[in-house]
């Protein structure tokens, strides 16, 4: 297993260790070059097995720059898959998130993994809280924009990166002509690990957030860094803090994704067929 991380040494380069990253993962599976990649978060896994035919399986330990995840719910795996048009896709099942506190270059190293790969096209999946309060437990919702909240970005020095378009509204689109009736909002990603307050979830809500979590904006904007096109999906395990009146589980947050893997799964593999 591996014990040193490169990605701690601050006089690393992000993108020579994702590159190489990207050369290992292309030396264990036989595959040159991955066009589609997608982190699965929790309640998603079940869509590694129906979007094609897993032809490598391994963990991400394996490969520089990888972390074995700290969260219940992540497989720690990576995968390569062979999509039914011919095209390949990485399925990555560790995320480091943000709260780990091991900076924000290991959190976005699967991304831009997968950009030196080939990927054009970035799926980020998570589980959340939904503010919105029709919302319930076990919807799919589609990410239209962000909120940062984190205190931190994945670019460094003076690298400036439009954010306009992050979310892309083809890729939006398009998953609305699978089904109709996905809704959208703002993502507002916190630090963690604590569960939001719900007067954090108010101010979340006044600033225009209807969905809270702790992971998928620092990625989204390093995928937009290497130049990918973005789609961002969050499965809503739980209204947030104050919305419902319950207190917050993370087991709460586990059982959602197990009632609604498999509908979610089905969808984001008829999603990734479509691209």
């Amino acid at each position: 297993m591996q014990q040193d991380n490169p990605l701690d040494d601050p006089n690393a380069d992000p993108f020579v260790v994702a590159q190489q990253a990207a050369d290992r993962i292309a030396e264990l599976t036989g595959v040159g070059r991955h066009d589609v990649a997608l982190t699965l978060g929790s309640g998603w896994g079940a869509a590694a097995e129906l979007i094609g035919e897993t032809t490598h399986t391994f963990p991400a330990t394996e490969v520089p720059g990888f972390s074995k995840p700290a969260l219940e719910g992540h497989v720690g795996t990576l995968r390569s898959v062979l999509l039914p048009t011919g095209r390949r896709a990485l399925v990555i099942g560790a995320r480091t998130h943000f709260y780990e506190g091991h900076g924000v270059r290991r959190v976005v190293h699967s991304v831009r993994t997968a950009a030196a790969a080939g990927a054009t096209t970035m799926i980020l999946t998570n589980g959340a809280g939904g503010i919105k309060p029709h919302w319930k437990p076990g919807t799919p919702v589609l990410i239209s924009d962000h909120i940062n909240l984190t205190a931190a970005s994945p670019l460094e020095g003076a690298t400036f990166v439009d954010l306009t378009d992050l979310y892309s509204a083809r890729l939006r689109e398009l998953a609305r002509s699978i089904e109709p009736t996905l809704d959208e909002g703002v993502y507002v990603q916190f630090r963690g690990p604590h569960y939001e307050t719900p007067a954090e979830v108010q101010m979340a809500k006044t600033i225009g957030g209807h969905i809270v979590g702790m992971s998928t904006a620092l990625e989204a904007i390093a995928a937009r860094q290497a130049g990918m096109e973005v789609l961002g999906m969050s499965l809503i395990t739980n209204l947030a803090a104050g919305i419902q009146t319950t207190p917050l589980s993370h087991e709460e947050v586990l059982e959602a994704g197990r009632e609604a893997e498999a509908t979610i799964s089905a969808l984001l593999a008829k999603i990734v067929a479509a691209l």
